[in-house]
């Protein structure tokens, strides 16, 4: 079963309830605080790292970038923008198992995200 860890700084009910509205029970998901979720990613105990903040880049991901590194991460939205479908794609297909958003894009970001992620 695929694990999810939510991180960030703000809405994390808010986006782990998406997410298992959206996969159900072929994902566990489990919400912590930014540090410990970045560590436990870290540690290898779950498969991504979901995150948001007012920014999309800074609380949503600075302790996913300072300790899985940068090629690991992706910010998908920030104020005024948000990633296109196809970029938030390749993010994806690079690998990157850490994303960051704004919290007023989790909606729209989460519909593009998951279904890459989640099959």
């Amino acid at each position: 079963m695929m694990k999810i860890v939510v991180g960030g700084q703000i809405d994390k009910k808010k986006i782990k309830d998406i997410i298992v509205n959206f996969a159900g029970d072929k994902v566990s998901v489990d919400v912590l605080g930014d540090l410990d979720a970045a560590m436990a990613m870290q540690a290898g105990q779950y498969d991504y790292y979901i995150g948001a903040c007012n920014t999309g880049g800074g609380g949503a991901l600075a302790m996913a970038i300072a300790l899985l590194g940068m090629d690991q991460c992706a910010t998908l939205s920030m104020p005024g923008k948000i990633l296109s479908d196809e970029k938030i794609k390749e993010e994806v297909e690079k690998g990157k198992v850490a994303f960051g958003f704004t919290a007023q894009d989790a909606d729209n970001v989460l519909s593009v995200v998951l279904p890459l992620i989640i099959k």
